[in-house]
């Protein structure tokens, strides 16, 4: 399909596109996983150059263009601020390179659109970054619903409080707390939670949503939300978090007909309950916890760079990566199916949607299927 460095020995080359999560994450899960990350792509010179030395990237480049015209470059991945998302995703399907996309997938469904048609028109893997279906919590809970241990599904909650955002002097990015580049809770963590429940329960057919402003702050967009939800097969359930609280809480539980299953905490048990009792479902070996080795000295500063670095992403996303490589290559995988561009779509329809229906006072907005004629595409 085209020129590459796929073929006996020689690793995937990969361009990593962003030197905050692009080199937290994507540079340590890639080369888990077997890539040769060529190249390291981001704004600031100065800060570009001084990241790819910290995390012994070869090459430093100002732009996606320059980068592309390296030999050897198989793929490219993308972790920069979601409404530069489209247009990096486009340059990079444009010159038949697979891609790996961050979430949120653009700055609408609209715009998502139109990445994924170029996309499915190259004929290029495209993966979305929602590292999450890979975590051995979430894939058994949605293993137990698609298995129908509790029966059909009825009521589910997504709930979680944390405490990084809590400080009204915590530094964020500056698109972060912009609503017009994409920022804000909803969509740095609520698309995450989106991926999950699609992932878990199918397609969304309506949401009535809050987004709150909980700590005062400099920002436009939210630290935190609520979302209530009801699914194509007749689910509804609760979609509730911030960053801003000053305890912790996490619950994620799905009460069916004949029995209910939830995640204990943010770790790999999951319960499921029914007449016969209470018992702990089993991780695959498909689905092992890979810790997150030490990152380098210095490289995290800020209460939003330890937030992004807290550990438990590092394990799910060398399981993402390993996908990504084994579907440029053709390989057969096995574990949960990854999100693609089509679901990037979908989500970016729920999002907005929830925020379409804050603007609106909590009204109640209808979702409309995500279409798409996608097709398995061969390296």
């Amino acid at each position: 399909m085209m020129t590459s460095a796929i073929g006996g020995d020689v690793p995937l080359g990969v361009i990593v596109v962003g030197t905050g999560f692009g080199c937290y994450t994507h540079v340590r899960a890639l080369r888990h996983a077997g890539f040769e990350v060529r190249a390291l792509v981001g704004r600031d010179p100065d800060r570009t150059a001084a990241r790819a030395a910290m995390f012994e990237v070869p090459l430093a480049c100002r732009t996606l263009t320059e980068a592309l015209a390296l030999p050897g470059i198989d793929a490219v991945t993308i972790a920069t601020p979601p409404h530069t998302h489209a247009e990096l995703a486009v340059e990079a399907i444009g010159a038949a390179r697979h891609v790996l996309c961050e979430k949120p997938f653009a700055r609408d469904a609209a715009e998502g659109r139109a990445v994924l048609e170029a996309a499915e028109r190259a004929g290029i893997v495209h993966l979305l970054g929602t590292e999450f279906r890979f975590d051995a919590g979430q894939a058994l809970l949605a293993e137990a619903v698609a298995t129908g241990l509790i029966g059909a599904p009825r009521m589910a909650m997504w709930l979680m409080h944390v405490p990084m955002l809590a400080d009204r002097d915590a530094v964020v990015p500056e698109w972060w707390a912009d609503t017009s580049a994409g920022g804000g809770w909803l969509g740095a963590h609520g698309s995450q939670l989106i991926d999950q429940i699609r992932a878990t329960l199918g397609d969304f057919a309506g949401v009535s949503a809050s987004l709150a402003h909980i700590v005062d702050r400099p920002m436009t967009a939210d630290d935190g939300f609520v979302v209530h939800f009801r699914m194509r097969n007749g689910c509804v359930g609760v979609l509730q978090s911030t960053a801003s609280d000053r305890g912790i809480v996490v619950e994620t539980r799905v009460t069916g007909s004949t029995g209910t299953a939830w995640i204990e905490g943010v770790g790999d048990k999951v319960r499921v309950a029914d007449a016969s009792g209470v018992r702990s479902m089993v991780v695959p070996d498909n689905l092992p916890n890979v810790p997150a080795p030490a990152l380098p000295e210095g490289a995290v500063t800020t209460t939003y760079e330890q937030m992004t670095t807290f550990g438990v992403e590092y394990g799910p996303y060398t399981r993402l990566a390993a996908t990504f490589r084994d579907r440029i290559l053709g390989v057969d995988t096995v574990g949960p199916e990854p999100a693609t561009f089509v679901d990037g779509v979908a989500q970016m329809a729920v999002l907005d949607a929830a925020r379409r229906s804050a603007g609106r006072g909590g009204e109640w907005i209808d979702i409309e299927p995500t279409v798409s004629a996608s097709v398995s595409p061969s390296p």
